[in-house]
């Protein structure tokens, strides 16, 4: 590797075509990517590719004029010090994310131009180098522009709207799922273990078994359960891990409370911690699945009221 200090300008400029067609190349990749679920955002992007490619061809003309045909390979990560970026191929960012991302780009853009105008001693070459540094300052004008004319209030809206029903589908879905299996179906064993031998601790292994059992076999059971494509539901592997986290951690809850070593004491600790549990249920279902309060209430106080009942009652007989 070089330092950027230690570039020619042939090197300079063919290192600045490299970066304007890996630029626009990116751009491109992020309007399709976004282009089934974000439109307006989609046609902002394509803009902001073209403006790259024509930005190419200015240096490519300016190149040959210079230094003739042959273009060298000059890359990012040949230069010393230079940001070095994770692959876009690895990446699946959403909308704000990618935003975000384009920012950053144009003023890495910007940063590098003057730079290499700042080195050059060919004016022309210079002035190019000083034009296209006031080009990429000025990118951030023509994405408000491409943004006012494609991605209208209404668009944005839309927009949004379906971003969080797929954050609803992909994430509260599977890890609402979780939480109320993993706290509901937890409590019988771990409070008729807890009635049956008065003994904390069992109830405490009793509930660490079943709170890990039961979210290795939520995970697997979400992760095999579609591969997310028809559905809308995403990555399978991330509904996995997000129900059987979410399973755990509602069976732990109300199992944490028995390493209190006195069995009543633990017990309505545990009894509380399932009442916040199930409340926050309730909460979930209201705030994002649209349940009305009172509705997603009453089923779910039901629903874990009757198992904790019976659980109460197996042990104590």
């Amino acid at each position: 590797m070089r330092s950027f200090d230690e570039l020619s300008e042939r090197e300079m400029i063919a290192l600045a075509i490299a970066n304007e067609e890996e630029d626009g190349r990116i751009y491109a990749d992020f309007a399709d990517g976004l282009r089934e679920n974000y439109p307006a955002t989609t046609k902002v992007l394509e803009g902001m590719a073209a403006e790259e490619n024509t930005h190419r061809r200015l240096l490519i003309d300016l190149f040959v004029s210079k230094f003739g045909e042959h273009i060298p390979l000059v890359r990012r990560q040949d230069v010393r010090g230079y940001i070095q970026r994770k692959p876009i191929w690895q990446l699946r960012p959403g909308v704000d994310a990618v935003r975000g991302r384009v920012m950053e780009m144009e003023q890495d853009a910007e940063r590098f131009y003057r730079l290499a105008a700042g080195r050059a001693q060919d004016a022309s070459i210079r002035k190019l180098l000083g034009d296209l540094a006031e080009a990429e300052a000025k990118h951030e004008h023509l994405a408000a522009d491409l943004e006012t004319q494609y991605l209208t209030p209404e668009a944005r809206h839309e927009e949004e709207e379906h971003a969080r029903r797929r954050f609803v589908l992909q994430i509260i879905q599977p890890g609402l799922v979780g939480l109320m299996d993993g706290s509901v179906s937890t409590l019988a064993p771990v409070f008729a273990a807890a009635f049956a031998t008065q003994s904390p601790w069992n109830a405490f292994l009793v509930g660490m078994a079943a709170s890990l059992g039961a979210g290795i076999s939520m995970g697997f059971a979400e992760a095999l359960a579609d591969d997310g494509k028809l559905s809308g539901r995403g990555a399978p592997l991330l509904r996995g891990l997000v129900c059987g986290l979410m399973t755990m951690a509602g069976g732990i809850g109300h199992t944490l409370p028995f390493l209190i070593p006195y069995f009543v004491p633990a017990t309505a600790i545990a009894c509380v911690v399932v009442a916040i549990e199930l409340a926050t249920i309730s909460w979930v279902q209201w705030r994002f699945m649209d349940t009305p309060p009172l509705s997603a209430a009453a089923k779910v106080m039901l629903g874990g009221g009757l198992v904790l009942a019976a659980g109460i009652l197996i042990g104590v007989s």
